[in-house]
């Protein structure tokens, strides 16, 4: 075994020269006994847990071994260290990254240097998120903690061919990744491509976490559709490691990245698979055509409210018949915008004062905007009902960018009448039907057609169904058992 320095006095000056004594208070340098061998123990105040430091060596006081700590007998020095999980550094790089990532070090005399993991990060308990809720289901989420995210996995699929394979990734940062997928599930080409594009990465940090890897992992630029899908709850996250999905865990975020994906994964959710099989596909239709009437309704009303002749008798109700001074685009426009400037100061709210903004927001905005004449009454419906379906969309990501469409299309309608409707909306198909995240068809199994995966995604199925692994995983093993 390689020693990392002469002695124990030649690690404590490295340690302090690369943390200056007099400004990081948290590198800690502590000179004790590991039974009655004289040490050096290095760690970060803060990461670590104190409690297993002091127990462990209160141990070793006590139960005295008498091994001399020769080169030749390292290995069985530490046969009877008291502690599982303890490794020798092999190279001072990775000395170093450990301490920073909460894990402590000690130096024997003769400057050999020895990893304990007793990292205890600060963080909460695992709790359901906020985002993702259901009305009967686990309870628990995923947290800040790495370690805890791994074990939350693994308290739900208890096979040996779970594979959690780690990576550090960025300069400074030196960020904790965690590939989570299960071997003969996952594809092959899927787990090089996401390696090859983490060895890739030039950055000093990953402090906006998940989102600033997603960026870095599929070259995103201004697309504006989510290409992964974000979950914070453990169970979703085992679903789809089962069906050959990837799940990328990085540290110190609560959402775990999966891939591949497509667009109809994100709007499905585990209230779906926590009903019984007509109510599951009975919600799951209703999310669908939610979803369809959040980017469609907002625009194609406005075209029928503008051009009448469109309009069979039987719907001559539809659009205000006094709009008032302002334009009905102008009213449609700044209703919507308007919408998504309360949902932003609703999250940046604090919590006492958020039922004041509230009646605020449906008195003043709502009523008085009206009985003045700012908005046409019907302007304020539809708006409100754009922004409800809007909201029941599962996934925070898509729900944006479906307001971002929504949008354009009021935009183009209002521009070029009918045919600026009916264009944006082939342009916006044409463009998800070109998207192909990690090869795969963003509009899989719509575009290119998979009649029985399509049934799969519209209806849900009971459970004992035998349903082979999604097309899209590409998985060597498309049969589940």
């Amino acid at each position: 075994m390689e020693k990392h320095f002469q002695s124990a006095r030649e690690a404590e000056e490295w340690f302090f020269g690369l943390f200056d004594k007099e400004q990081t208070f948290d590198a800690t340098a502590r000179k004790l006994h590991l039974w009655d061998m004289p040490a050096l123990l290095l760690y970060m105040n803060g990461l670590v847990d104190g409690n297993v430091l002091t127990n462990l060596f209160t141990e070793m006081q006590w139960n005295q071994v008498d091994e001399p700590v020769a080169e030749d007998s390292i290995e069985k020095f530490l046969s009877y260290f008291p502690y599982h999980a303890v490794s020798p550094a092999r190279d001072l790089d990775e000395l170093l990254t450990s301490i920073l990532s909460g894990q402590a070090a000690f130096v024997t005399p003769e400057g050999f240097a020895f990893i304990i993991d007793v990292r205890s990060y600060p963080g909460r308990q695992p709790e359901e998120p906020d985002t993702e809720k259901v009305v009967r289901g686990a309870r628990d989420g995923f947290t800040e903690n790495i370690l805890q995210n791994t074990a939350l996995i693994r308290r739900r699929i208890r096979t040996e061919k779970l594979r959690m394979e780690i990576h550090k990734t960025s300069v400074f940062g030196k960020t904790d990744i965690v590939l989570s997928f299960i071997e003969g599930a996952a594809s092959p080409k899927h787990l090089s491509f996401i390696r090859d594009r983490l060895d890739s990465i030039q950055t000093d940090g990953l402090t906006m976490t998940d989102k600033q890897l997603e960026e870095y992992l599929f070259k995103q630029g201004f697309h504006p559709m989510p290409f992964v899908r974000y979950t914070e709850r453990p169970d979703i996250c085992a679903a789809h490691l089962l069906e050959g999905h990837i799940a990328i865990i990085v540290d110190t975020s609560p959402s775990v990245i999966l891939v591949p994906t497509t667009l109809f994964h994100h709007l499905q959710h585990a209230e779906e698979y926590r009903q019984a099989p007509l109510i599951g596909t009975t919600v799951r239709f209703i999310r669908l055509v939610g979803f369809l009437a959040s980017l469609f309704l907002l625009p194609f009303w406005y075209l029928l409210a503008t051009q009448p002749k469109y309009l069979p008798d039987i719907l001559s109700f539809i659009g205000p018949k006094d709009v008032g001074e302002i334009p009905l685009f102008v009213q449609l426009f700044t209703a919507d915008v308007g919408i998504e400037v309360l949902r932003m100061a609703a999250i940046h709210t604090p919590t006492p004062m958020a039922t004041a903004m509230g009646l605020v927001a449906a008195i003043v905005i709502g009523q008085v905007a009206i009985d003045v004449g700012l908005f046409a009454g019907e302007v304020i419906l539809y708006v409100a009902v754009s922004a409800v379906l809007t909201f029941a969309i599962p996934s925070f990501e898509l729900g944006i960018t479906t307001k971002v469409f929504r949008i354009s299309i009021l935009i183009a309608t209002a521009l070029f009448g009918a045919p600026g409707f009916f264009i944006s909306v082939v342009l916006l198909f044409y463009y998800l039907c070109a998207l192909k995240p990690m090869n795969v068809p963003y509009l899989w199994p719509l575009v290119p057609f998979f009649p029985k995966a399509l049934m799969h995604v519209v209806i849900r199925f009971p459970m004992t169904t035998d349903a082979p692994r999604p097309y899209v995983t590409d998985s060597p093993e498309r049969k589940r058992i």
